[in-house]
């Protein structure tokens, strides 16, 4: 379980973006709140943080053309087994961090952990 650094959801290959997509649409449902070592920085945040940053993964997955349920779109979409909550999303801008986590450190971190996937980024984020 991770979330990749904000500024990797850009160009991460295939299978990375997809899984992120999962990783997010499990956190948002049944998984929030569940401990996790690599994600606990998430539960210190509120839920509509992760609702942001899964929408930056959906557009991505959006411009690549895959086709994504639309009430991941929903801010209180908690997936088929969570009931939806009522909430509201303030609107940052394109460049914000969501996660003051995503510093460079975890970023250099992200690409460390892809390269032993045997995935190769620029480092010039």
């Amino acid at each position: 379980m991770r979330l990749w650094h904000q500024k990797l959801i850009g160009v991460l290959p295939r299978q990375q973006l997809l899984g992120q997509h999962r990783e997010c649409c499990a956190l948002r449902g049944a998984g929030w709140m569940r401990p996790h070592a690599t994600v606990n920085y998430v539960f210190a945040h509120p839920i509509t943080d992760l609702v942001r940053y899964h929408w930056l993964v959906i557009d991505e997955m959006e411009h690549r053309g895959y086709h994504v349920e639309t009430r991941w779109r929903e801010v209180g979409y908690r997936g088929q087994k969570v009931p939806p909550e009522t909430l509201e999303v303030a609107l940052l801008a394109s460049d914000q961090m969501i996660y003051p986590e995503h510093d460079e450190a975890y970023l250099q971190e992200c690409l460390e952990n892809l390269a032993r996937k045997g995935v190769f980024l620029s480092s010039r984020f």
